[in-house]
Formats: structure tokens, C-alpha cells, sequence
């Protein structure tokens, strides 16, 4: 019986030639019912390590959450990370880009709190430039969380954009998106130069996937197959990348 090749074949036979991108929630971890109950198996942080030393360096994490947030989910790990899909981006060198705040935006989050209390359930994050609400424990609440993120757009204006997600509608920096970000990405080393494949699992990572194929690079989605992707192929589960991360770093 022939087996399949692995899932990172390509870049198991030309380390050199690929850049890898990886969503964190969904992709790279379980979802969780809040971002507090987010669990990181412990050998995860050394298993990133040791696949982007395989790749020269080129692996970056390109998470919603916020770059502090994904930077404490793996410390000790210095990986390239675009955080806010894209507001904020810590380069391979180190250099840090980040996402300013307004005061509009701070009292905006304010009122989103008090006027979620009244939705049981329904958790607003404050992630700095940006503002969340989850509904995971609360789906009946849905149409609710809606009004409220599309009134909260209204209110604070064109520098900010909503970002759907499962479960859950952000109120983001209108200039940032992870296609952006893959994009900043490769024109800096070790990345530039590189053919990129980028991995995710909703329709947030849709945008680096778009800009990932445009460049003669690949897509994967994390889940169950859905018609309104643009990725090249899925893969069924986070347990699932892991392994194939795992093979990839051990090649």
C-alpha cells in the first residue's frame, strides 16, 4: 500500500525554498471557551522552535489575538509573530511594530462591556487596538453581538473595520490584515524569497490565503472542508498539524 506524502513534503524536500505562516487559535491550539481556558501542550513551543530552525528561520505566527497575548502563550520562544491580524508585527530581528489606541476607542470598549452584561455569556475582550466579542458560550446571542459590534462600527469610524470569526465579531485597525502581513513578511529576511504556505482555519486566515496563492505559494485549512475557501486543501484537525509539524521539525 502506497501511504500519502506527509503534509509538509514540500518543505521537508526544499527547506530552503518555503516560508511558513500559522494561525494560532483553531490551527495551532484546541479553541477554547474563553481566551483564559487556552491550552498549549507543553511540548509545542519547542516543536515551533525546531521546525523553524528547519527552516532557516522562515516560520511567523499570524494570530487575531494580540502580539503580548501570543508572545505569553509560548514564552521563550522569539518567533517572527503579526498579532491584531497584522496592526502588530514582531519582525525576525526584532523589531516591533505596534497598534496605537485612541481614547475614542478605549470609552467604545467601555460601553460594549456594559452593554453586553445584559447578554449572559457573551465575553467582550479588550485586546489594545482592537475590541472582541465572543459569544462561544452564548450562540442564542448571535444576532444580539451583531447589532451591537455593527453600532460600535458606526460609532467609532473608518479606522476601524469588523472581522468575523466562529463565534465571535472584532472590531480591528482597518489597515491591518493577515494578508498584509504575510505579504510585510516576505519582503524581510529570512523570508523574502521564499514561496509561502499559509495554514489556518477560518475565514480570517482567508486574506493569507489569497495572498499566499497570488505568490506562487500553497494554503491548508484546519477542519472539516467548506466551499467558500480559497485554500488549496484541509487537514481535519489541530491534533492532525501537530503531527505533521512534528515530522516536518524531525526531518
Amino acid at each position: 500500500m502506497v501511504k500519502d506524502p506527509p503534509l509538509f513534503a514540500d518543505l521537508i524536500a526544499r527547506p530552503e525554498a518555503w516560508a511558513l505562516f500559522l494561525d494560532i487559535d483553531g490551527t495551532l491550539l484546541d479553541l477554547a471557551e474563553t481566551p483564559e481556558a487556552i491550552v498549549v501542550p507543553p511540548d509545542l513551543p519547542d516543536l515551533l522552535a525546531k521546525a523553524s530552525r528547519r527552516l532557516g528561520g522562515a516560520l511567523a505566527l499570524v494570530t487575531g489575538r494580540s502580539l503580548d497575548f501570543a508572545s505569553a502563550l509560548f514564552p521563550g520562544l522569539t518567533l517572527p509573530i503579526a498579532g491584531l491580524h497584522g496592526a502588530e508585527l514582531r519582525l525576525a530581528d526584532g523589531r516591533l511594530q505596534r497598534a496605537e489606541t485612541t481614547p475614542a476607542l478605549e470609552a467604545l470598549k467601555g460601553r460594549l462591556k456594559t452593554e453586553a452584561s445584559g447578554l449572559r455569556g457573551v465575553l467582550i475582550e479588550d485586546k489594545g487596538a482592537a475590541v472582541a466579542a465572543h459569544y462561544r458560550q452564548a450562540p442564542e446571542h448571535h444576532q444580539a453581538v451583531e447589532r451591537l459590534m455593527d453600532e460600535a462600527a458606526r460609532t467609532i469610524g473608518g479606522d476601524w473595520t469588523l472581522q468575523r470569526g466562529k463565534m465571535v465579531v472584532e472590531l480591528r485597525p482597518a489597515s491591518a490584515s493577515k494578508g498584509h502581513a504575510v505579504s510585510t513578511f516576505l519582503k524581510t529576511p529570512p523570508f523574502s524569497g521564499r514561496k509561502p504556505l499559509a495554514i489556518g482555519d477560518d475565514i480570517t486566515d482567508e486574506a493569507m490565503f489569497r495572498v499566499a496563492k497570488s505568490l506562487g505559494g500553497r494554503a491548508i485549512r484546519v477542519g472539516q472542508p467548506v466551499a467558500d475557501t480559497t485554500a488549496d486543501s484541509c487537514i481535519a484537525s489541530v491534533t492532525l498539524l501537530r503531527n505533521a509539524l512534528r515530522t516536518l521539525a524531525d526531518a
